[in-house]
């Protein structure tokens, strides 16, 4: 039997996150003939044991040492069998459409590079990254002070599909045979970079790349993102292998990335204390019987509708689709709430409050 997709997840220590992934997933795979390979940078938690126990019709390759995010991934498509690849983050939460809605795009398309989509962060506030444009000398020295409006795609919306440059490693979709045209990700990059520079490669060699606004997914992104010197380090030390391959060594960009990280580590403005809110926590559901309202004695509702604003927001996996939690998460926007999520039959629940913001996962 021919596979149509082979989506390649890699985890390192985030054995909830990944949980929560892996029921999205296969929820979004009914109808597509496809397999799930889940590559482990040697992982502390109990990632494998659990993937083990409650998927066991994922390929679970297991490594020794923590590998990075280029070589992990190359390992793991060698064995893939699908005509497409997507490449996910275990942080993420994709819509029962998402890969549906990708394939038949996809299938339209002759001169097919890499596909993007619309990713919203654990706040469902648009994340930016998922469409960007290359990042010459120039935008990279604006992002690096602060001026990060040059490196997104900004004239493409939000909800458009449009031919893009760049787009971001937490999703990508391309076909297997391209994968292999463009040697994989560049194994020089341990993390940060590598996708920057993928799909720099799709371009040189003559594809479209495209970002598809048409589904939307949920990207948690927390750790990664925290600005401190180690982040601004690895990203612009990243930065430099790119323009070292692709354009000329640049003495300047060098000698600014230098001195910015040390400046704008010892500059960095303290956050403001923000107010105090309240929430009160709210488990939308259609069963009574869930365990969540014994444990936390949450107000139980049925619709984001009857719920007022400084709420908590639990979505019950096992009684909502996940594409209806995410427009969920953009319908209530303009009220003042946080969300979480609890997977099917879980006794925990997790989310975070913004890009900024490391996942937070909740036992009960």
């Amino acid at each position: 039997m021919v596979l149509k997709l082979s989506v390649v997840i890699l985890n390192y220590n985030v054995r909830y996150f990944l949980e929560l992934c892996l029921q999205s997933v296969e929820a979004a795979l009914v109808d597509i003939p496809s397999e799930i390979i889940v590559i482990d940078n040697d992982s502390k938690d109990d990632s494998c044991a659990m993937v083990k126990a409650n998927f066991p019709s994922v390929t679970l390759i297991k490594n020794t040492s923590n590998i990075g995010f280029s070589k992990a991934n190359n390992q793991a498509v060698k064995v893939a069998k699908g005509t497409y690849v997507c490449i996910l983050n275990p942080d993420t939460v994709v819509a029962e459409d998402t890969f549906k809605t990708i394939l038949n795009f996809a299938d339209t398309q002759t001169n097919l590079g890499i596909i993007g989509c619309r990713l919203v962060d654990g706040s469902g506030s648009f994340l930016p990254e998922s469409k960007r444009n290359i990042p010459v000398v120039k935008i990279a020295i604006k992002k690096i002070f602060g001026n990060s409006q040059p490196y997104y795609a900004s004239h493409i919306k939000e909800h458009d599909t449009a031919k893009v440059e760049i787009l971001v490693g937490a999703f990508m979709i391309l076909k297997r045979s391209l994968y292999d045209t463009l040697k994989g990700f560049d194994e020089d990059y341990f993390m940060y970079g590598e996708d920057i520079d993928f799909s720099y490669k799709s371009l040189n060699e003559g594809y479209d790349n495209y970002y598809f606004g048409g589904t939307t997914i949920i990207h948690y992104k927390g750790e990664s993102t925290r600005r401190n010197e180690i982040y601004l380090k690895r990203f612009y030390g990243a930065m430099q292998i790119f323009y070292k391959k692709h354009f000329k060594t640049n003495f300047f960009f060098d000698l600014v990335v230098s001195l910015g990280i040390k400046l704008l580590v010892r500059l960095k403005p303290l956050k403001q204390q923000q107010p105090e809110i309240k929430y009160k926590s709210v488990l939308i559901s259609s069963n009574p019987e869930n365990q969540l309202v014994k444990k936390l004695n949450p107000t139980l509702v049925t619709s984001v509708d009857e719920v007022s604003a400084s709420s908590e927001l639990i979505f019950d996996a096992s009684t909502m689709s996940f594409k209806m939690i995410i427009d969920q998460m953009q319908v209530s926007k303009p009220k003042q709430f946080i969300y979480k999520i609890q997977p099917r039959n879980c006794s925990y629940i997790l989310g975070s409050n913004s890009a900024d913001s490391i996942g937070d996962v909740i036992q009960f």
